[in-house]
């Protein structure tokens, strides 16, 4: 993680965007149920914000509207696509898992749109069983736009925090103890939303 993060860093503003861009876009539109780093990336590029290497403003633009349109994408795979894309998810715990979000989408609807977004695997795969299931599109629109939306805000923040108290840390402890600690504090956040997310969707 300190590799990638210095790596990131290295980057002019461009590509950072540009990586941040097409990973949270490709999570949820390119294949249905492919696991991409999009929370990890969007926290990277948030921290890279706060350390000056882009705008604070264009990582939550880019962030934004790729969650979005990524799950739209996904919702139109789904609607027209998704039920054949499904049957070639062979992995059986990729399997057990898929139909756990099915579960928790005929059961709750909407909010499942909206918790989902904040469940890894399952923000994977959430808009493609929307589609599936012939969820309004309106309804879907709605819903997600409160949990995409809420994701990248958090998600970039969280990682923008944790940039500000990297440059704190580069006069205690220099730049590669620095890296180091970015990366304990993004691992601590993404471990702490994934628990209690879970939590709350497994409830």
């Amino acid at each position: 993680m300190s590799d990638l993060l210095a790596t990131l860093l290295d980057q002019p503003p461009w590509i950072i965007l540009t990586i941040a861009g097409l990973v949270v876009f490709g999570e949820c539109a390119l294949l249905v149920g492919m696991v991409m780093p999009g929370e990890t990336v969007a926290v990277l590029a948030g921290a890279a914000a706060a350390l000056g290497r882009t705008s604070l403003a264009s990582v939550l633009l880019v962030v934004l509207a790729a969650a979005i349109v990524g799950d739209n994408v996904g919702y139109a795979v789904g609607r027209f696509a998704g039920p054949r894309l499904h049957r070639r998810v062979t992995n059986p715990a990729r399997r057990q898992r898929l139909a756990g979000a099915e579960a928790r989408l005929r059961l709750r609807g909407g909010l499942a749109v909206f918790l989902g977004r904040w469940t890894p695997f399952v923000r994977s795969v959430m808009p493609s069983l929307a589609g599936i299931s012939r969820m309004p599109y309106a309804k879907f629109l709605a819903w997600d736009l409160l949990g995409a939306g809420s994701w990248a805000v958090g998600s970039v923040l969280a990682g923008y925090a944790a940039g500000k108290s990297y440059e704190q840390v580069v006069e205690w402890l220099g730049t590669a103890g620095a890296v180091l600690f970015g990366a304990f504090v993004i691992i601590g956040v993404a471990v702490w939303s994934w628990r209690r997310t879970s939590s709350v969707v497994g409830s």
